[in-house]
């Protein structure tokens, strides 16, 4: 079989269905079958010949067939143990080594430790919607040792993760990732290059880890505690909504704001992670 080809349709379907393998619905599972994209995720993440790659799902192999021509070594985590048989026959490289587990349960500094000696490390997957935000929060809420993370996500997603202040978009989970990265959208994907088709177009989004967090902080859980309550109701001034979520008195958070410099009567999405880590030190001092 011609590699080049893998990412064909027909061959998918023909090794697929000689295993017997099914699609999970509960597991989000969309093959990719567009080799100019995978090239192009490839592209996004930066790998070279010194990368380590950590792909989460690998699922028929497309991408990670394009990860192993890059990459020095590709460590893949695959929750769908049923996939074993068709593995066998499709990703048969040398720089490849398959865990059958389940990424939110591995222990992913060890793993590096273990595998990567003297790599530059990066996270690259097709990820599937219902797990996208625990798994790039699990990376950056435990300090995985990676450069970056280079991801197909829910467009939506990619929009509220990548989103600056002002923004619709921008919420919580946006202030997350720029307290440990940049985050940029690398591409739209449509949703013609799945097979199974998904009902939404996808995006990839590449999050280049800072060497420490953005700003400097006494505690960091106050001050996610303090983003948590301003956006807890959005309409909301952010006044009232950290009054109200983080059930201090009115008077208290109205001098906090004012002691920093910021407007009580504003919202949540117009200020940024500088404007949140001094309310907390404020709040929390």
């Amino acid at each position: 079989m011609d590699e080049k080809k893998l990412y064909s349709p027909r061959i998918m379907k023909e090794i697929l269905n000689r295993h017997g393998f099914e699609f999970s619905k509960s597991l989000g599972q969309n093959f990719l079958i567009d080799g100019n994209i995978i090239n192009k995720i490839v592209d996004a993440a930066g790998i070279d010949d010194n990368t380590g790659v950590i792909e989460i799902g690998p699922g028929f192999g497309t991408l990670t067939q394009g990860l192993c021509n890059k990459a020095k070594k590709v460590i893949a985590i695959e929750i769908d143990k049923s996939l074993k048989d068709v593995h066998f026959e499709t990703l048969c490289y040398d720089n490849l080594k398959i865990i059958y587990d389940d990424f939110m349960k591995v222990d992913v500094n060890r793993l590096i430790e273990e595998e990567f000696k003297g790599m530059k490390v990066k996270l690259v997957a097709n990820l599937p919607y219902y797990i996208t935000t625990p798994i790039i929060m699990k990376v950056l809420e435990d300090k995985i040792n990676i450069s970056g993370i280079t991801v197909m996500v829910q467009k939506e997603v990619a929009q509220r993760l990548s989103a600056k202040p002002g923004n619709k978009d921008y919420g919580a989970i946006s202030l997350a990732v720029q307290y440990r990265a940049d985050a940029h959208i690398s591409l739209i994907v449509p949703n013609t290059v799945f097979m199974p088709r998904p009902k939404v177009d996808s995006a990839v989004i590449t999050i280049d880890i800072l060497e420490k967090p953005r700003v400097e902080v006494k505690d960091e859980i106050a001050l996610f505690a303090v983003i948590k309550a301003a956006f807890g109701q959005r309409r909301k001034t952010i006044h009232n909504s950290m009054s109200s979520n983080l059930k201090i008195e009115k008077e208290k958070v109205k001098n906090a704001l004012e002691n920093v410099n910021i407007d009580p009567g504003i919202r949540a999405e117009q200020l940024t992670i500088y404007d949140f880590a001094k309310i907390a030190e404020e709040l929390y001092k």
